[in-house]
């Protein structure tokens, strides 16, 4: 098997924010996943605000 050619002009370091930005994105997901426990303390007759805009959606979608 014959080595591969080197190429001087390839620069194959990755930037700082390559792995902060999925870093902190892992974080911020983390946190709503952990914080969901507490989402049941809304009014039980009150439809969450996520709920109608999926149900908007639908409604727009649908013929």
């Amino acid at each position: 098997m014959a080595p591969r050619p080197h190429h001087p002009g390839v620069n194959l370091r990755l930037r700082w924010w390559a792995l902060a930005l999925p870093a902190a994105a892992f974080a911020a997901l983390l946190t709503l996943l952990v914080s969901a426990g507490d989402a049941g303390a809304a009014a039980s007759g009150e439809r969450q605000p996520m709920s109608r805009v999926i149900e908007h959606i639908h409604a727009t979608l649908t013929p």
